[in-house]
């Protein structure tokens, strides 16, 4: 597992530590069975409150990347390539949502979109 963590971006810590390790899981560097680090190892190393660690391992499991055994810890959940690709998906179609939002929000046009995407990507 390699994340790293900026204290000065706008996104939330927690919601950096879940998008860092599900790209990890879902592009296969993390295989199902991987057992991610304890919540408080996890949290002294990244230098960031068990709480924050806590609420991102809550939101891997809520999307089903990973699983908790009880006194054992959270392991990274199998799937089929299909599986992989669906949860893929709907992750970014999640995001493109509020993407999209905010660029109507400037009365940008698809294709305006399409240009600016076209420029970075």
């Amino acid at each position: 597992m390699n994340v790293s963590i900026s204290n000065t971006s706008e996104t939330p810590i927690y919601q950096q530590l879940f998008e860092q390790i599900s790209a990890q899981i879902l592009k296969g560097e993390l295989e199902s069975g991987y057992c991610l680090p304890p919540i408080r190892q996890a949290a002294l190393e990244l230098g960031v409150s068990v709480i924050t660690v806590k609420k991102a391992w809550e939101e891997l499991e809520r999307s089903g990347l990973i699983n908790t055994v009880t006194g054992k810890g959270c392991f990274v959940a199998e799937f089929t390539s299909e599986e992989k690709l669906r949860i893929r998906n709907d992750m970014i179609l999640k995001q493109m949502e509020i993407d999209t939002a905010y660029y109507k929000s400037f009365g940008l046009t698809l294709d305006e979109v399409i240009e600016l995407l076209k420029k970075i990507y």
